[in-house]
């Protein structure tokens, strides 16, 4: 069977569930799973459909010109296609932290995530190790002051020349330039603690600890020329209590850290997550 995911979004109208169920229907599909969203306040709608149809008969173009004419444009919906056969190609920026990047090789190789890593590009050499051992390619490419834009001239031509479709920072401690963002659009996922804003800086856990906080979370979202304010895809927290220590906040911290992005990059590979004025609609 040929499974495809159908993501759309368009102002409320009525009947656009009819429309397109029928219109599955009509195309021999067999609709699987289907969750939809109103945003109230905008009146918006937003729906996920994942469809089987027999391969002997199907063709994504036409099923994709047919619907085009006959469904979207009747909505003005903004959709998109997503071929089930075609594993999405992820990228991952590294620093020099290695925890969040040995956990999603661990289950990249464990097959916990339906993605192709082509390559791994880093300012640093320290992780290239790291690579050597998962038999993936790495990329050291330094990255100052005055080498960042011919530094990310080169990130950029990697990242065309393996085909990549997306962009995971697993702790990759640069600011991107809106060169990279604008061509990569909702498609570079980044990981960081929740202290902020309230604890910028080099060391939040230490300033968190000496603030006495009573949580500790992490946060992944969509990169954004605005930094770490882009839209949200996945949060945790953990309690902690005043018999922890530092390192043990750290701990915590990189435990979260790994267990968020992993979540989102399954939530992003599956196509789950839609966004919206900077905002995430996260289908379960």
């Amino acid at each position: 069977m040929k499974r495809i995911t159908i993501l759309i979004n368009c102002n409320d109208k009525q009947g656009i569930i009819a429309s397109v169920t029928t219109f599955i229907q009509q195309q021999s599909g067999n609709i699987v799973y289907i969750d939809q969203h109103v945003d109230r306040e905008d009146s918006m709608f937003f729906m996920r459909l994942e469809c089987e149809f027999s391969k002997e008969i199907f063709s994504v173009e036409n099923f994709k010109q047919s619907f085009s004419t006959t469904i979207a444009t009747n909505f003005e919906m903004n959709w998109h296609l997503y071929d089930s056969d075609k594993k999405p190609k992820m990228a991952l920026f590294v620093s020099k932290y290695d925890h969040c990047l040995y956990d999603i090789l661990s289950r990249y190789s464990s097959n916990e995530m339906e993605v192709e890593i082509p390559l791994i590009i880093s300012n640093h050499p320290d992780l290239e190790p790291i690579a050597n051992n998962f038999n993936i390619p790495y990329y050291y490419i330094k990255v100052t002051k005055e080498t960042k834009e011919a530094a990310e001239d080169l990130q950029l031509k990697l990242l065309k020349e393996f085909e990549v479709d997306f962009i995971v920072l697993a702790r990759y401690m640069q600011i991107l330039s809106s060169k990279l963002i604008q061509d990569y659009t909702n498609k570079i996922i980044n990981i960081h603690h929740s202290f902020l804003p309230a604890f910028p800086g080099a060391k939040p856990y230490h300033s968190a600890y000496k603030r006495g906080v009573k949580i500790i979370g992490a946060t992944s979202h969509y990169v954004t020329e605005d930094l770490d304010e882009g839209p949200i895809i996945e949060q945790d927290i953990t309690r902690v209590t005043h018999t922890n220590t530092i390192a043990d906040f750290i701990l915590k911290g990189k435990d979260l850290e790994k267990i968020v992005l992993s979540r989102a990059i399954k939530l992003h590979t599956k196509r789950k997550v839609m966004v919206y004025k900077n905002k995430t609609v996260v289908f379960i």
